[in-house]
Formats: structure tokens, sequence, C-alpha cells
């Protein structure tokens, strides 16, 4: 697959944090999901809010707390393409450290019908 991941970050927001001062757990699958929205962007010019995709495995192991202030790189690779399903992994840093990685599998789906449906070639080339 790509051998270069694609690379994306964003800054720390109050509103990401819990009541304990970190980022909260929950908005690690947001930072996800936007480096997907970027990458289908950057590498498909697309808007992800234009394909039918969803999430059917999700994965996080978390390594290090984000705090406010702190801007996350977010590191994305596509591991494997099947007939309807991307795999991509994940990497997550501060800047200087690992703060965790990631793990999502989407399948994309006939509008209409709501099942899978195979991945375009060119989506394919160009992912691949």
């Amino acid at each position: 697959m790509n051998k270069e991941p694609y690379v994306t970050s964003f800054d720390v927001r109050f509103r990401d944090l819990d009541s304990m001062g970190h980022v909260n757990n929950a908005v690690y699958a947001t930072y996800l999901e936007h480096a997907r929205i970027k990458y289908y962007e950057s590498l498909l010019d697309i808007s992800l809010a234009d394909v039918d995709t969803v999430i059917v495995h999700l994965e996080i192991d978390y390594i290090k707390s984000l705090q406010l202030g702190e801007t996350v790189e977010v590191s994305l690779s596509i591991s494997s393409i099947g007939t309807s399903s991307v795999t991509m992994e994940y990497v997550l840093t501060n800047g200087s450290e690992k703060v965790a990685t990631a793990k999502t599998v989407q399948v994309l789906l006939d509008g209409k019908t709501g099942t899978s449906t195979p991945i375009p070639q060119e989506w394919r080339t160009l992912m691949e």
C-alpha cells in the first residue's frame, strides 16, 4: 500500500477536554474522522460527505494523554483494500511523542440499497 502516510494536524481545543483536563477518549475518534476527511479531499478530490461509507471497525490504543495547547498530528496509512472495504491505520503524536495508534475499517455503501458496493478502480489506484 502507500509507502508515505498522509499527515495532518489539529490543535487541541478546550471543548476536547474532559473533567480530568486531558483530551477525552472519544475525541480521538473525531481526530481520526478529520484525518479521513482531509485524506479523501487531498487524494481523491472528493468530500467524504459525498461518499457513503460506514465504519465497521474501530480500535484505538492510548499511549499518552493530550493536553490543551498541544497540536495532535495524525499520520494515516492504507494497510489494505478489499472489494468494498478500506483499512486505515493511524499514528497520533503531539509533535514529539506517540500518543495513540488506531485502526479503522470502513465499507463503501450503495446509498440507495444500503448494501456494500465495490470500491471504484480509480480510488483503488490512487490509494495503492
